[in-house]
Parts: C-alpha cells; structure tokens; sequence
C-alpha cells in the first residue's frame, strides 16, 4: 500500500521511492559486511580454541575384549558367596558329584551351605577382589539373589544355587558376551544376577548374545545313568555316555578354554555335542575354530582344572586326566606342564569339586599369576616357568566348586586376536 501511495505521489513520489531503495541496498550491504565480519571473529575463536576443546572424534574403548586366558587383565567379575543354596540331590547332581558328599545333598538340598563356613569363604572372596584392585584390575560383581527361593517352569520345580561362578555362565569372545545355557536345573535362572552388568556393557558397545535356553525337561538327563564307582564312571566315560542327553543343546562357559582363533571344547556332565555344535556354527564365521578334545577323566565338568592354557603355546596338563588329543598340541611346539600333586588335606569339604583346584589359577598377565597361597609346590612351579605368584588364600570358597578361574570372568584383557595353534 506504501508503494501505491507513492507512484500515486507523481514525481514526488518517485523521488520517495528512488531513496527507500537507496536505503534498502545500503542496508543490506550493512548487514552482508556485519555477517562476514562476523564469520571472521567466529574463525579467529575456533583458531584460538586449545586442542583438547575440541570434540572427541577418537573410537571408544569396547568394555567387553578378551581373546585368551594370559593377555593383560583390565577388568573382571569377581563371584559372590552371598545367598547360595545347597542344590537338591537330583540326577544332574548326583552325576557331578562324588559319592562321599552324597548324604550331605540329600540333608541340605534347598537349604543355605553352612554359615560358619560360608562368613570365612565371603572374607576370602573380599580379600581376592583387593588384591586384584592391588594388581591394577578393575572388579565387578553380580548382584546378591537368594538362590533359596523355589522358582516353577513348565518343566521342573527348583531353588536356585549361586552366583559365585561367572566362568560357568559368561564366556567372553572378543567383544562378545555369550551368556551359556547351563545344564543344572538350579541354574536355570542364574543369569539374574549378572543382568545389570551386561546391560551396561551392551550399552556401551560389546556384543551381547544368549543362546538358546533349555527347557531342561526329563528327556534331557539320563534317568537312569548309572554311577555306582569310579570304574563305573571311567567306563561310561570312555564310552561317550553322560547324564546329559542330545536332546537340547546345553553347555558351561568352563568347558571351553580360549586360545586367539582356537577355542577348546570338551563334551562333558553338562556340556553336550549339540552345545559344542551351536558353538561352532555361532563362532566359526567370525574366524574362529572350535576344536572338540577329551581327557581320560571318570567325571568330566569343566575344563580348567584339567587343560588350563596359561600363555601362548603354555598349558598346564592334568597328569591324572591325561588329554587324548595332546599330540596335536605337541606338534604345534607347545610346551606341556603337569602340576604337582594337589597339598589340600583329604579332611577339607569339597562338595562340588577335586582337589585339582590348584591348578585353576587366574593369570594377570603372561609373568603374573594368581595361585593358592596353600599350594607350595604350585608356586614353585610357576616360579620355575618364569611367572611371578600373587598367592590368595580361597580355601572355604573352594567349596562350592571351584579356584580363581571359576571364581571369575575376564571381561577386557590387552591384547589382539592372534593364532596359535
């Protein structure tokens, strides 16, 4: 309307318009050199700005990298003593157990281990995890449960057992977290206590895979698996016959030892072929191999206080469970150790495991070792080999089934994914 008025103004209103648009380029040239005056100030401050203002482009350290047993410990999860539970005398037990601890099952199933017994074992396990915060690693824990709680599947009925062992249900591969589907049915819930922990480390970019849960019903166990002695058990072995059946795949994280791109497998109470099988279509795409081996052992559950690789081509080699394949690791160059006899005293309660425990030592690195601080002639061995011993006593904890190895679960470690076998 402004501009009709004025052409309607005549020469008056021409001479209006000439000056509005005078100013209007004038203005615009203002604010073109204010924009270019500013853009300039802009780049002097960004050119001032210290290195270190600047935004972080450099990739995130994954919290979950561990590709062997030996490479430098960073961080690890640490088991808890708190709320475990007797398991009740069923037939998986009974299978992976030896018969002098039998009555003390079928007394105590459902009910807490002894208090007297487990306050020592709690004290023992703080005292690991400070000497591990000592050696520079970080410690994480899984939370508290009480694991005498009686949980119902369509399956089965049952309490749980603990938390103590993370090797048994968390296996590490590189960046990936595989959470292992157990074979005891007071494990089927396990996995609660070490939620929040995978989350956070999925949250911060590690892989994170559950393998398919068994339903653990009747046809998964040999009901009538027969085990009356040692020879008995020897020759079951021998035979490939276990309390675990096909018919679902099942196995612990402790049946597998990692070597690089060379993960070791045993067929055992609680780890099936089909276990093994999912592993190795699960792992071999990535570039790894899945190597079955066995052992001459009458009660097979757990790899690692039998074939504990402490270092590459290094492993300790239990001279009562000889390994049936150990050729293949000779021809490799590897050097072989069998450890000294075990010094626990027969008397020790040792409910859920042998005294083999002496080799089921946590290695901090390929010159540092954590061993039990009972075990003598263990720590000269390992002096021997050139590895300096960091000893803890675990004795009580002992008891419910396992070392320093069992005790944990290595989350990151320092090192590269290499070959060699």
């Amino acid at each position: 309307m402004l501009l009709v008025r004025i052409f309607r103004g005549g020469c008056r209103g021409r001479e209006a318009v000439k000056e509005l648009w005078s100013r209007s380029v004038h203005s615009d040239r203002v604010r073109h050199q204010s924009t270019q005056v500013a853009m300039q100030d802009l780049a002097q401050e960004d050119s001032a700005k210290p290195e270190d203002a600047k935004p972080d482009e450099s990739p995130k350290k994954n919290p979950v990298c561990s590709y062997n047993e030996w490479d430098p410990l960073e961080e690890v999860i640490v088991g808890r003593v708190e709320g475990a539970c007797v398991p009740p005398f069923t037939v998986e037990v009974k299978a992976n157990t030896y018969e002098k601890n039998w009555s003390f099952f079928v007394k105590n199933g459902g009910k807490p281990f002894p208090n007297d017994h487990m306050t020592k074992a709690v004290q023992e396990v703080e005292e690991f995890c400070n000497i591990l915060k000592h050696e520079g690693v970080i410690v994480r824990r899984p939370e508290p449960v009480n694991w005498s709680e009686v949980y119902k599947t369509p399956w089965f009925e049952s309490p749980g057992l603990y938390a103590s062992m993370p090797r048994d249900i968390l296996l590490v591969v590189g960046d990936e977290i595989i959470e292992c589907p157990m074979a005891w049915r007071t494990r089927f819930f396990e996995y609660r206590a070490y939620r929040s922990l995978i989350k956070e480390y999925f949250q911060e970019g590690a892989n994170w895979t559950t393998a398919p849960k068994p339903t653990m019903a009747d046809e998964l166990y040999d009901q009538e698996y027969p085990m009356r002695s040692v020879d008995d058990r020897h020759k079951l072995a021998a035979e490939g016959k276990f309390v675990t059946t096909e018919f679902e795949p099942c196995f612990d994280a402790a049946d597998f030892m990692r070597a690089g791109r060379d993960i070791f497998a045993q067929r055992s109470q609680v780890t099936n072929f089909m276990g093994i099988e999912w592993m190795r279509r699960h792992l071999e795409p990535k570039g790894y191999n899945v190597h079955t081996i066995s052992f001459k052992d009458p009660n097979p559950m757990h790899i690692d206080a039998t074939f504990n690789i402490i270092g590459p081509g290094l492993v300790l080699s239990n001279p009562d469970r000889p390994c049936h394949q150990i050729d293949m690791f000779k021809k490799a160059g590897w050097t072989i150790v069998h450890p000294p006899t075990p010094e626990m005293p027969d008397g020790h309660p040792l409910w859920m495991s042998s005294k083999w425990l002496s080799m089921n030592v946590l290695m901090i690195d390929p010159k540092r070792v954590v061993c039990d601080s009972n075990e003598v002639a263990t720590q000269k061995m390992f002096e021997k080999l050139g590895i300096q011993t960091i000893k803890v006593n675990l004795r009580h904890a002992n008891s419910l089934g396992g070392g320093f190895h069992c005790w944990t679960c290595d989350v990151r470690r320092r090192g590269g994914l290499e070959s060699y076998l």
